[in-house]
């Protein structure tokens, strides 16, 4: 049989959690990151989006409703990764998160990108990133991919605000 290979310009389309209060949710995903909610399906599930899209993200509470964040060590969803078109619009949601004071679980420079790490009102990762342009990304001599994860340059990343 041929190996089978995923199209080059395939993407993920969007990420559906569960959430034990919709609100809740649509509190954080709008309220503090900025999404768009696009619809809701009853009072058990909204779908979310930037810049009007279908859907990015899905929230449901059709298994979860009331329930407790799951346990960190089963298995499950690290982290929902939110890609940012540029440096600046990472830096313009650093700050408001600052502002809000709401607890980071992290950051960290990755080479190929720099990123921000928060957990959602469910204990859902949520990363936040942007990333850099690919002929800057690290690599080996022998032109293979190498990232790392460093300490995060808050003053830089905040700093290209003001340029």
């Amino acid at each position: 049989m041929e190996e089978y290979k995923i199209p080059a310009a395939t993407r993920i389309g969007h990420v559906h959690l569960k959430v034990s209060d919709l609100q809740r949710s649509l509190d954080f995903y709008c309220g503090v990151l900025g999404f768009d909610l696009v619809m809701k399906y009853g009072a058990e599930a909204a779908f979310i989006s930037a810049g009007g899209y279908h859907h990015h993200i899905g929230l449901n509470t059709w298994h979860s409703k009331g329930s407790g964040p799951a346990p960190v060590s089963y298995p499950g969803l690290y982290h929902t990764a939110i890609l940012y078109p540029e440096r600046r619009e990472l830096a313009k949601i650093l700050r408001r998160l600052i502002e809000l004071r709401y607890p980071l679980t992290g950051m960290s420079d990755h080479g190929v990108s720099e990123a921000i790490y928060l957990d959602d009102p469910d204990g859902n990762g949520v990363e936040l990133y942007w990333d850099r342009p690919q002929e800057l990304w690290p690599k080996n001599p022998d032109g293979s991919l190498t990232m790392f994860t460093r300490h995060l340059d808050v003053e830089g990343l905040l700093g290209s605000l003001e340029s």
